[in-house]
């Protein structure tokens, strides 16, 4: 099925000419194109998703080797959403380069598009992140060269990359959260449908034999190739619920728990979780064993698929009755991860521009949130065509136009160390000591260490007129490697406990906070950055008009409320400018 076609600027970076008069290219970066033969498809005419599995393996393994200059090996796959199929004589492309490498890790960036040749038509298929791991040489454990960003994009996805990581480590977090506030009647409605399908129908085992042409050059199983195995056995399961032929539309975040081998008898077992009206989970076991020792788990992966009509159109699918004991279970974790994906879906997935000013907040989103939060600032940082407005006593004031929409940056430099600069600002409550702009500011949730929601008031932006409050999510960051900046990011969320009220304008906050970096032990580089709504607009369209330096006194004062406070600090938190607050493997 073709998409639309994807403008040139978004198949590839613009390009950056080096001072050798040479066009950059990333030095991880590597591309594959492969046409699609019937070898390849389905009996749709379509390519295997299984097949595409392996190319995106293949690819993105090469990246990560180029890199770490030794072998690697697949340690996890973010969430993978097919946003269209491919058919027969089309061309895959796909492009993997290394985000981000930390310890002996890395995350790998995948995108595959598809290409008709007859029409010169290119769509996107869908995008990945994928984390390989460098395995131990002769010497010992593999340390990692850090990976320089030259270009826009490879600023933000290196950035942005410390908060994908966060979420891989948390994962699992999530699920048992979810699944110990959710409640089982929904599985006992099932229970009672006579026409339901029984999960039982749905179960399929199949057995491979690990042989050298399904090997990397280190003699271990293709990563790629056990996902393709665990599609196949997913869609025979999810074809017995429709008596149709399914269509994969994504895959949730997995992990690899252990390496297979030659010479290895993978098991694959697969049913149906749950048919919800108009998609299906379907999860998919790969265990391994040689000869008479017990079974080794390898991986575990959630598969939602459709079944479209002629218009590509998803059709209502039979509802399912879960066995008994273990299909319970099973049923009510798949209504959990339906909720993860919803929440990924709305507040991560969609385009910055799309993602609504405020976003409901549940402490089950709260990760999702929180990552949103420091994402979209990072994102507003990365951007380099920032225009100086106007600068004055040692503040400056820059301003972007970026879809429609006005951005500012106020920074300066302040004589404080980075850390005490970070703990003094992450307190909104203290806000008002130097910005007149924060009347009032309370705590409503202390959600976390790093994440709390305020109720800030703010002046009327007319004589006479409303004061103004907003409902914030202020979620921090330390940094995760050794020369990365501090963040504070804030962006508007909804508490049905605090709704509008007729004394106050409800004011929102897109995208808004402070990126905190040292220069040295005592200097610190402070930027303020805000994605301007109609609710902050008011406030500093006469500094950027030039008919106003309230910005300047504000953080003139806030510079000084910097400096007397940095002694005040009776004990700084545990950990150190530049320490990780996670493991950094």
């Amino acid at each position: 099925m073709e998409g639309e076609v994807w403008p040139p600027e978004l198949l590839d970076e613009l390009e950056l000419i080096q001072e050798n008069g040479e066009v950059y290219r990333n030095p991880t970066e590597v591309k594959m194109s492969q046409i699609v033969l019937p070898c390849h498809a389905n009996h749709c005419g379509e390519l295997s998703i299984g097949q595409l599995l392996k190319w995106m393996d293949s690819t993105a393994c090469l990246s990560a080797e180029r890199h770490a200059g030794c072998s690697c090996i697949t340690a996890s796959v973010d969430d993978i959403h097919f946003e269209h199929t491919i058919g027969v004589g089309q061309v895959v492309n796909i492009k993997a380069k290394v985000n981000r490498a930390f310890t002996s890790s890395m995350e790998v960036g995948i995108v595959v598009s598809c290409e008709d040749l007859y029409s010169n038509r290119q769509w996107k298929v869908c995008h990945a992140f994928a984390t390989f791991v460098a395995r131990r040489t002769e010497a010992g454990k593999v340390q990692l060269k850090q990976i320089i960003p030259r270009t826009q994009a490879e600023q933000m996805e290196y950035s942005i990359a410390a908060e994908r990581r966060r979420m891989r480590l948390i994962h699992a977090e999530i699920i048992n959260d979810l699944l110990s506030s959710s409640c089982a009647h929904t599985v006992s409605e099932c229970m009672q449908y006579e026409d339901a399908v029984p999960a039982e129908r749905t179960r399929v085992e199949s057995v491979e034999l690990v042989l050298p042409p399904h090997t990397n050059h280190q003699v271990s199983t293709f990563g790629g190739q056990i996902m393709a195995w665990m599609e196949n056995v997913a869609t025979i399961s999810a074809s017995r619920l429709c008596n149709a032929h399914p269509t994969l539309r994504s895959i949730d975040m997995f992990h690899f728990r252990g390496p297979s081998h030659i010479g290895d008898r993978l098991v694959l077992k697969a049913i149906v979780n749950s048919a919800f009206k108009k998609s299906m989970e379907v999860g998919v076991c790969a265990e391994a064993y040689q000869g008479g020792e017990p079974l080794r788990h390898i991986n575990t992966a959630f598969m939602t698929f459709e079944v479209l009509d002629q218009d590509k159109k998803p059709q209502t699918l039979p509802r399912i009755r879960p066995e008994r004991v273990d299909g319970k279970r099973r049923f009510q974790e798949a209504i959990a991860r339906k909720k993860v994906r919803l929440d990924r879906k709305y507040i991560i997935s969609c385009k910055q521009s799309e993602v609504p000013l405020s976003v409901p907040w549940d402490p089950s989103n709260q990760i999702y949130l929180s990552y949103n939060n420091v994402s979209a600032l990072k994102m507003l940082a990365s951007l380099n065509n920032w225009a100086l407005t106007s600068e004055k006593n040692k503040v400056s004031l820059y301003t972007l136009e970026e879809n429609h929409m006005l951005c500012f940056k106020v920074e300066t430099h302040v004589a404080v160390a980075a850390e005490q600069v970070f703990v003094l600002l992450s307190d909104l409550r203290r806000r008002h000591e130097w910005d007149p702009h924060y009347k009032e500011c309370e705590v409503i949730t202390q959600a976390d260490e790093d994440d709390t929601i305020y109720r800030v008031v703010t002046p009327s932006v007319s004589k006479g007129g409303k004061v103004q409050d907003f409902i914030l999510l202020a979620s921090r960051r330390r940094p995760c490697d050794s020369g990365d900046p501090y963040w504070i990011a804030l962006r508007s969320v909804t508490l049905p406990a605090y709704p509008p009220t007729e004394d106050y304008n409800r004011g929102e906050v897109l995208s808004a906070g402070f990126r905190i970096k040292a220069k040295d032990f005592s200097l610190t580089e402070l930027s303020y950055y805000n994605q301007a709504t109609p609710g902050v607009l008011p406030y500093i369209s006469t500094d950027i008009a030039g008919l106003s330096s309230s910005f300047y006194s504000a953080f003139a004062s806030c510079s000084a409320f910097l400096e007397e406070n940095k002694d005040s600090l009776a004990a700084l938190p545990s950990a150190t400018p530049g320490e990780p607050r996670w493991d950094t493997a």
